[in-house]
């Protein structure tokens, strides 16, 4: 059965997975920290790297595999609040999005779908975690479902017990302020087994399999 993931989630040591704004000149809000030893270019695989093959970007590759449609919501998009702009936003990824998929982008403002010659398609969606979950899974063609950020959303999905792994990236700083991933989710390692393992580069990853009760 196709499950849903969540891949390279970085959070620091107080529980911060993003800043509090975004802007178009800081679209990571002030926690651009988070992501000072993300190595974005072994998402598709070490294979396309010419690096040494570490833990960190062994377990970053994973992001890709088996993945066969992501949702992901508004800020991770862009900046933008309220109604849509006519600006010709395409997102902050240019003309090679790398995502290659159907993305379906959470916005309770319509907008029209955006197509990319590398398979990458986005679908703005106004529904409930679980529904937009289902419309992912139509796209997907039996693939696995991602669930791509920002930690509002990932919230939405824990919440509604719709995760079945979760990849945490635990970064070796404090933040002070930002968006919480754990806010209103007293007790949600109980649904898990969490095995954690630590990195050299001083990164901490913990793998959350949910727990299989039948």
């Amino acid at each position: 059965m196709p499950r849903t993931r969540i891949h390279n989630m970085n959070i620091s040591l107080d529980g911060y997975a993003a800043g509090e704004f975004v802007t178009f000149d800081a679209p990571i809000g002030g926690a651009e920290r988070l992501f000072d030893r993300f190595d974005g270019r072994v998402i598709h695989g070490v294979d396309r790297v010419d690096a040494p093959v570490t833990l960190d970007r062994a377990l970053t590759s994973l992001w890709s595999q088996g993945i066969g449609a992501e949702i992901m919501g508004r800020r991770k998009f862009g900046p933008q609040t309220g109604d849509w702009p006519d600006d010709g936003w395409r997102g902050w990824w240019g003309d090679e999005p790398p995502f290659q998929t159907p993305v379906f982008v959470m916005s309770h403002h319509p907008h029209p779908s955006i197509d990319f010659p590398n398979g990458t398609s986005f679908h703005f969606v106004d529904a409930p975690p679980r529904e937009v979950l289902r419309m992912a899974q139509e796209a997907a063609n039996g693939h696995d479902i991602r669930i791509g950020g920002g930690p509002s959303t990932v919230r939405q999905f824990l919440q509604a017990d719709l995760i079945d792994f979760m990849h945490l990236v635990i970064v070796p700083i404090t933040l002070g302020r930002g968006i919480s991933l754990w806010e209103g989710l007293d007790g949600i390692e109980d649904r898990f087994t969490v095995e954690t393992v630590a990195s050299p580069s001083g990164l901490i990853h913990q793998l959350w399999n949910k727990n299989r009760h039948d």
